[in-house]
């Protein structure tokens, strides 16, 4: 095979990395910055804060930059305003992934992020002219995040032979986890030590940044980039050239009907509950009944995202060395890897709601669990590129549209189960999370496939009449 180091390939897994990393910096800075954005005594209509655990954490009162605006939002409008975001998402899911078939990956990626970027420059203007407008500047930067999965599958479709499927994908990926753990830490010290509307100028003037090498430097197949080798472009159309389809009409209704892609739609629902429940309620959670501050520390509530980022990686070298080295078969590596990163989790999560007040206990568990779930990458979630390389991008839509409504739903309903925070109620969050975890890895188990299905190549339509 044709050399990693420099290779177009691997150049564009870089690139695409440090893309989702701005993404999520993007996407995670406005629940740090919030905290500062809110006057103080707005959101203390105070939880009953259980008192089964002693404080931990004498807080001492360290002088701190106040210039920024506050705004006095309850409860309420803030749970609006860090929702607005899946609003948008959810809408350019499918057309970008049709899109993306149409006009390429690269431009869509490209604006997509690029127009995030902008909105969030906006964001203090957006504040400062009400909340109306922030609720409205957070769903247009869903819109432009929502395009940018889909795309990216999609170029994967013609630049990732199938046996370097998992490396690719999982470097490119895992941007996203490095960019949460980079991004929460560092967007506190900047509310901290400059202004909160820094945290939006910064990384909202860095993704216009990437946006210039991006443009520059990417193309949407090996057939158009400048600088790629022979010997590498011929590599990869080689190892394509059966399965990706020349007919110009999606097949939606076999594509619908297929039950490998339903495997995939319930695997990620599922594995997605559990992430959001997680990113939005772990710090209430350890401030409410393990009486711990993890905004103080944000090192710690960084810690799970660094575990997962590290387990993406290792993962999918593993994953590639097994299905060309040993043999193993596509779908016996997507369904281990599915298991091990959903039934991990979820043993971790339930054991988390049972060590009452062991701090280190709980930290370490929600951080096992979070990391065993950077399995599940090279597992369900570059499976729509066996199952279809050509419609990888529309699946990926079909798939994330199911996959954000636990992002809108889940938090919803653990806030409405721990109205009085005890411990009983935290556990049973935890059991439905690791239930429903449960459930998507088994029936992924059952259904998934490792193979191009007959719908996804050119001359179907042929055979069929």
């Amino acid at each position: 095979s044709v050399p990693a180091c420099c290779s177009a390939r691997y150049n564009l897994a870089v690139l695409a990395c440090f893309g989702f990393f701005l993404l999520y910096a993007l996407r995670v800075n406005l629940s740090v910055a919030l905290v500062d954005m809110v006057e103080p005594n707005t959101s203390l209509a105070k939880n009953v804060t259980s008192n089964v655990c002693p404080e931990h954490s004498s807080t001492i009162d360290v002088p701190r930059n106040t210039t920024g605006e506050k705004y006095s939002w309850d409860a309420d409008t803030q749970g609006w305003i860090l929702g607005s975001f899946f609003y948008g998402y959810i809408i350019t899911q499918i057309p970008g992934g049709y899109l993306a078939s149409k006009i390429g990956g690269k431009l869509l990626l490209g604006f997509g992020i690029f127009g995030t970027s902008v909105f969030t420059l906006l964001t203090p203007l957006a504040a400062n002219l009400g909340v109306g407008y922030l609720i409205a500047v957070r769903a247009l930067e869903g819109l432009g995040e929502g395009v940018t999965f889909p795309a990216m599958h999609s170029m994967w479709s013609s630049w990732a032979p199938p046996l370097e499927r998992s490396k690719l994908l999982s470097i490119s990926y895992a941007g996203a986890q490095l960019g949460t753990v980079v991004s929460l830490p560092l967007s506190g010290l900047i509310c901290y030590y400059m202004n909160w509307v820094y945290v939006f100028y910064i990384f909202g003037a860095l993704g216009v940044l990437w946006w210039f090498f991006w443009m520059f430097l990417v193309s949407d197949t090996p057939e158009t980039h400048r600088s790629i080798s022979h010997a590498e472009r011929e590599y990869i159309l080689s190892s394509l050239k059966d399965q990706l389809s020349t007919q110009k009409s999606v097949p939606w209704r076999p594509m619908l009907e297929s039950l490998p892609l339903w495997a995939i739609v319930v695997a990620h629902f599922s594995y997605n509950w559990t992430f959001y429940t997680l990113l939005t309620l772990l710090p209430t959670y350890m401030k409410e009944i393990l009486r711990f501050d993890a905004q103080e520390n944000g090192f710690l509530s960084a810690l799970p995202y660094f575990g997962c980022w590290l387990c993406i990686i290792l993962s999918g070298q593993i994953a590639d060395y097994l299905r060309e080295k040993q043999n193993f078969s596509t779908v016996c590596v997507r369904k281990c890897f599915t298991l091990i990163g959903m039934i991990g989790p979820a043993l971790f999560l339930v054991a988390a709601g049972f060590i009452g007040c062991n701090y280190a206990l709980a930290v370490a568990f929600v951080t096992i669990s979070t990391t065993l779930g950077g399995f599940c990458t090279s597992g369900y979630s570059i499976n729509h590129l066996d199952i279809a390389p050509s419609y990888a991008g529309i699946l990926l839509g079909i798939t994330n549209s199911f996959a954000t409504i636990p992002g809108m739903v889940g938090p919803v309903i653990a806030k409405n189960l721990t109205h009085n925070n005890t411990v009983g109620e935290w556990q049973m969050v935890f059991y439905i999370a690791a239930s429903i975890n449960l459930f998507g890895a088994i029936f992924f188990a059952l259904f998934a496939s490792g193979e191009v299905q007959d719908w996804a190549v050119s001359g179907y339509h042929l055979h069929r009449n």
